[in-house]
C-alpha cells in the first residue's frame, strides 16, 4: 500500500502539478503575470550578481598574476619595471577605496538582499509565496499529457 502524497504519479491519470505549482484560489491571470515579471527581474539581477562575482574572482586572479609577473621581471633583471608593477598596480583599488570584495558586499547589502526580500514579500502577499507560477502554468499548457517525458513532476 502506498502513502498518499501531493505528488502526482508520473504519466498516471492524476498527473498534475503539485499545490506549490498551482495558483491559489482567486488569483487572476494579471497577478500571475505581474508576479512572474517581478521574479524574472530578480532572476536577471541574479545573473548580474553572478557576473559581479566573476569580476571579483577574475580581478583577484589578475592581481595574483601581477605579483608573479613582478617577481618574474625582477628575476629577469628588470628591477625598475618590477617595482613599477608592484607600486602602481599590485593591490590597487579597482574604484576609489574599494577592492572587488567590498563592491560585492555593498551590492549584496544595498541591492540584492532588499530585492530578494521584496520579491518574497510580494509573492507571499499575492500568491501564497508560490514560486514560478507563470512558468508552471506555461509547462502545464505546453506539455503533452500522458506522455512519459512530459510529466507534471519528477
Amino acid at each position: 500500500m502506498s502513502e498518499h502524497t501531493d505528488q502526482p504519479r508520473p504519466g498516471g491519470p492524476d498527473d498534475r502539478p503539485t499545490t506549490a505549482h498551482t495558483r491559489p484560489p482567486g488569483v487572476d491571470d494579471a497577478t500571475v503575470a505581474a508576479v512572474g515579471k517581478l521574479s524574472e527581474a530578480l532572476e536577471t539581477a541574479e545573473q548580474a550578481r553572478g557576473n559581479l562575482y566573476a569580476f571579483h574572482q577574475l580581478t583577484g586572479k589578475a592581481d595574483l598574476l601581477l605579483g608573479e609577473a613582478a617577481d618574474a621581471l625582477r628575476e629577469a633583471g628588470h628591477t625598475d619595471q618590477a617595482d613599477l608593477v608592484e607600486r602602481e598596480i599590485v593591490g590597487r583599488n579597482v574604484i576609489p577605496g574599494h577592492w572587488t570584495f567590498q563592491i560585492v558586499e555593498s551590492y549584496n547589502a544595498t541591492y540584492h538582499r532588499p530585492f530578494t526580500a521584496v520579491e518574497q514579500q510580494v509573492r507571499d502577499q499575492l500568491v501564497d509565496g508560490r514560486d514560478h507560477l507563470h512558468e508552471a502554468e506555461m509547462k502545464e499548457n505546453r506539455r503533452t499529457h500522458g506522455h512519459p517525458h512530459h510529466t507534471a513532476g519528477p
